[in-house]
């Protein structure tokens, strides 16, 4: 089987995406809470639902939390879980 060569600069993109990874997430996040909140039908919410919490197993969020937010399923719940996580709410 083949091995996967990447050149120089293909090899830094790749590393400069998982180093910030976290970053990529949390702005992810921030994007679905603001679909969320204009989401007109059940089945868009339903789908936006699922790839928040995607995004938040990749942020390596406790499941115990996911899972509240998940059960409630209450836009601004989350919206607050994110200024948390992206340190609004600290002076």
């Amino acid at each position: 089987m083949a091995e996967n060569q990447y050149s120089e600069y293909q090899k830094a993109l790749i590393s400069g995406y998982y180093d910030n990874l976290d970053t990529i997430m949390l702005q992810r996040l921030s994007e679905l809470v603001t679909e969320l909140y204009l989401a007109d039908t059940q089945a868009k919410q339903a789908r936006l639902w699922q790839r928040a919490r995607k995004a938040m197993v990749k942020l390596k969020i406790p499941p115990v939390i996911i899972d509240h937010i998940m059960k409630k399923q209450d836009v601004e719940i989350l919206a607050k879980n994110l200024q948390d996580w992206l340190g609004y709410g600290k002076n």
